[in-house]
């Protein structure tokens, strides 16, 4: 091919990227407009007794702050239960000392090992056995997210409406020390944030902020549909789904992550979550691959291209074009998130030029996903077989 055949192949593909660029721009602007529109109506009357399921494995930094505003939430009645596979789980101690400090009803549980699904799955079937008998919604938590105070009560408020079937937030990574890998984490996180929203039937549960009612758990026999899994969230979305049942998105919950990672942490978290997507929703997978790789190619292509031709004004503009439509999403998304959540200009500047490596990060994700299921997950290696199945490699002390 010669040159001049090349360098109109990729304006072709750059002026397709700047189209879908467009289109990713407007939907960041239909994702401000619902968080604004949520936060600002008023939270229904809403406050059934609930259980708070936490499932864990080891220390993580933030854990006692994280926990603490577990057994402080300004919420009339609930419990909370705390489910680790083994006694001399390190974190038992830190959870069974701050719970002396509070008069809020909380258990901590022993699921054992998992032997036919993944850990987190096999704590969430053992513990919906043990929750209250006058319970009438199950809340899901991970151990490292920081909610609000407020938190419970605006994430079971939408159960109200006895036609939802759940009620999701999300988490957002706020980095401590501002490093590069810990920044990049929360650039590429923030993307399948933004992907919630007004339309209850392409929303998703996440497993770190889902509520649900007890009876449309049991009712669904979700727990029977947890065996073999190792997403729980992503079971539970496919069987609200299946059951036509809506998925609201409750910006208000929006959960900070707090904490830091290096390179490897990095690359380790985020190339698990796609394998995961890669099983469990493999629609989603190979989109994921075509965009991030059109977007290398026209992005990254054309600052090479520039060096070829320096002085032809027609190279500088699709780069510019492409990065400025992204950098515009980041800003809208990142102040309509905070709008909920404490956030800083520092972060800002990261999501507005880092987004870019977060494309680049997504493509090696993808490609890694499509070669290979197996992952890392607390200490335990999955081989992920199938959505129903999930074999256990092997297991960290």
């Amino acid at each position: 091919m010669r040159r001049s055949e090349s360098v109109y192949l990729y304006y072709f593909l750059a002026a397709l990227s700047c189209w879908f660029g467009i289109q990713s721009l407007l939907s960041g602007i239909r994702y401000a407009t619902y968080v604004r529109r949520e936060t600002s109506r008023a939270i229904p009357d809403f406050h059934p007794f609930v259980s708070v399921i936490a499932p864990g494995r080891g220390l993580e930094p933030g854990l006692a702050e994280n926990v603490r505003t577990l057994l402080t939430q300004d919420y009339p009645a609930y419990e909370v239960l705390f489910v680790f596979d083994r006694e001399d789980d390190p974190a038992l101690k830190v959870i069974e000392d701050l719970s002396r400090g509070f008069s809020r009803i909380s258990r901590t549980i022993i699921a054992g090992p998992a032997t036919d699904c993944g850990q987190k799955v096999h704590n969430l079937r053992v513990a919906v056995d043990e929750i209250a008998p006058q319970s009438e919604v199950l809340v899901f938590v991970d151990t490292d997210a920081r909610p609000a105070t407020d938190w419970l009560r605006k994430l079971v408020a939408p159960l109200a409406d006895e036609t939802i079937g759940a009620a999701t937030g999300y988490r957002w990574f706020i980095p401590e020390r501002g490093s590069i890998a810990s920044q990049l984490r929360g650039v590429w996180n923030a993307s399948v944030a933004s992907a919630l929203g007004s339309d209850t039937a392409k929303n998703f549960c996440w497993g770190g902020s889902t509520a649900i009612r007890r009876e449309t758990f049991t009712r669904l026999n979700v727990s029977e549909r947890w065996r073999g899994s190792i997403s729980d969230d992503f079971t539970i979305t496919r069987v609200l789904k299946e059951a036509k049942l809506p998925i609201h998105f409750t910006p208000l919950c929006l959960v900070a992550s707090i904490g830091n990672c290096d390179f490897h942490e990095l690359i380790e978290f985020t190339t698990r979550q796609i394998k995961i997507t890669r099983v469990y929703a493999s629609h989603l997978w190979l989109p994921l691959l075509l965009g991030s790789a059109l977007f290398t190619i026209t992005f990254f292509g054309g600052l090479i291209l520039i060096g070829f031709h320096p002085r032809s004004p027609a190279v500088y503009i699709f780069p510019l074009i492409i990065f400025t439509l992204g950098a515009a999403k980041s800003v809208i998304r990142f102040r309509a998130v905070s709008s909920v959540l404490r956030t800083s200009h520092r972060d800002l500047v990261a999501h507005i030029f880092l987004w870019p490596f977060a494309s680049l990060l997504y493509l090696h994700n993808a490609i890694v996903a499509g070669f290979s299921r197996r992952l890392n997950w607390r200490g335990i290696t999955y081989e992920l077989k199938s959505p129903s199945e999930a074999v256990i490699i092997s297991r960290e002390p």
